[in-house]
C-alpha cells in the first residue's frame, strides 16, 4: 500500500537539491557561521517579502514572539489578548516574560480571533494583542489596529504559519506594530532546522531586537551590555538553505491554493466542512483543515487506508493543565473547544499529485457512505 505522508519534504528537497547543496557549501567555505552575508541577506530579502523595513533573524518562532513582547515592553503584571486555538507557543512567549495571556474565544469560519470579543477583555493592564493568522488565513485586521489605536496596545502577528498570505492586497508582516514568523521545517518556508525571524517598520524595535538576541550587546562592542538579553541567532547555514526556498514559495504556495480547491471539490456533497476562506484575503494553507463528525473514526479509517492525518488542535489553551491557574472552565470558550473536538487535516504540500488527492477525497466519502 503507497503511504501518502501529511507533509512529505523529501519531495520537496529533490526539487531543489542542487540549489540547496551549493548554498550550504558556499556556508561551510566561507567560515562565517553565525550572522553572516547570508542572514543579513534573508532578513532583507523576507522583510522586502513581507513589505516590512526591517527583518531580525532570531533562533527560532517562539523566540521570535518571546524577543518582540520583551522589546515592546511586556512583563510581569501585564495581559496580552490571544487566541487559545494555536500552538502553545503563542501563549507559552507571554507566560515565558511573567505576564498573563488573555484568551478570546475564535470565530467558527476562520478559526481566527473573534474580534468581536476584544473590547470586553482590554482593562488597564493590558499591553497588547497578538492575533495568530492561523493555518496560513489572515485575522481581521483592521478592527484588531483600530481596538490597538484606541487603548495604544501593542500588536503582534503570529505569521508563524501564513508567510505569504494576504489581507485586503496587505501582505502579512506589514499589518501590525510587528509580526513573527517561523522556519520550522514543516513551515511553508523551513528550514533543515530550527528558525525564525521578526520583520517591523520601527527602527526602535528593530534596533532592540538586534541587541536582544546577542545577550543585549551596545552598539559599541560586544563586550559592553546594555540590556538583559538572550542568545537567539539564526544560523547562517539555514539562512543559506532559506534562500534558496524563498525564490520557491509564491509558486508553493500557489501550488497549495490549487490543491485546497481541488479537495473543496470534491469534498462538498461530503458531511465534512472544508476551509473557509474570506474573500478579502489570501489564504494560502499552512494546513488543510477539516470539521468532521466522528473525526477519530475518519483519521482511523484514513490511517489504515495509508494516508496519515493530524488532529489541529487537541486541547485548546486555556484549558491546558499548565494554564489551570487562570481559571478557565470548560464551557467558557465554546467555538475553540468545538473546535478542537472537531478540526483535523488533510495531507496537502506543494508536491502532491492531483491522482492522490482525488484518492483521499474518495476514502472520505467510503467512510461516510
Amino acid at each position: 500500500m503507497k503511504q501518502t505522508p501529511l507533509l512529505d519534504l523529501k519531495a520537496q528537497y529533490a526539487g531543489i537539491k542542487e540549489d540547496v547543496e551549493k548554498a550550504v557549501l558556499n556556508v561551510l567555505e566561507s567560515g562565517r557561521y553565525i550572522l553572516g552575508p547570508e542572514v543579513k541577506a534573508l532578513e532583507e530579502e523576507v522583510a522586502t517579502f513581507s513589505d516590512a523595513r526591517y527583518g531580525i533573524g532570531v533562533g527560532n518562532g517562539t523566540d521570535a514572539l518571546v524577543l518582540t513582547l520583551d522589546a515592546a515592553g511586556v512583563g510581569p503584571g501585564d495581559e496580552v489578548i490571544t487566541s487559545p486555538f494555536t500552538f502553545f507557543a503563542t501563549a507559552e512567549s507571554v507566560s515565558r516574560l511573567g505576564a498573563k495571556p488573555v484568551f478570546v474565544d475564535i470565530d467558527p469560519k476562520t478559526f481566527n480571533l473573534d474580534v468581536s470579543q476584544i473590547k470586553d477583555k482590554i482593562n488597564e493592564r493590558t499591553k497588547a494583542i497578538i492575533p495568530v493568522h492561523i493555518f496560513g488565513q489572515p485575522a481581521d485586521m483592521d478592527e484588531v489596529m483600530a481596538l490597538a489605536q484606541e487603548h495604544s496596545l501593542f500588536v503582534l502577528e503570529d505569521a508563524a504559519q501564513a508567510i505569504g498570505a494576504e489581507y485586503k492586497g496587505r501582505k502579512v508582516g506589514s499589518l501590525g506594530h510587528a509580526a513573527t514568523f517561523s522556519f520550522f521545517p514543516t513551515k511553508n518556508l523551513g528550514g533543515y532546522g530550527d528558525g525564525g525571524m521578526i520583520v517591523t517598520d520601527d527602527p526602535e524595535l528593530d534596533s532592540k531586537l538586534r541587541s536582544l538576541r546577542v545577550h543585549g550587546r551596545s552598539p559599541k562592542s560586544k563586550y559592553y551590555n546594555s540590556l538583559i538579553g538572550y542568545n537567539s541567532r539564526l544560523d547562517e547555514m539555514q539562512a543559506a538553505i532559506l534562500r534558496v526556498k524563498l525564490k520557491h514559495l509564491q509558486s508553493w504556495n500557489e501550488a497549495r491554493r490549487k490543491h485546497a480547491r481541488l479537495y473543496d471539490e470534491l469534498l462538498k456533497d461530503t458531511p465534512v466542512v472544508t476551509p473557509f476562506a474570506a474573500e478579502d484575503r489570501k489564504h494560502i494553507y499552512h494546513l488543510y483543515i477539516i470539521q468532521a463528525e466522528n473525526k477519530e473514526g475518519l483519521m482511523e479509517h484514513l490511517k489504515n487506508n495509508g494516508v496519515a492525518t493530524n488532529a489541529y488542535y487537541p486541547v485548546p489553551l486555556h484549558l491546558q493543565e499548565v494554564y489551570r491557574d487562570l481559571g478557565y472552565q470548560e464551557g467558557d470558550l465554546p467555538v475553540a473547544e468545538a473546535a478542537s473536538k472537531r478540526t483535523m487535516a488533510l495531507p496537502l504540500y506543494p508536491e502532491l499529485s492531483e491522482e492522490m488527492i482525488r484518492h483521499i477525497a474518495n476514502l472520505v466519502k467510503v467512510f461516510y457512505q
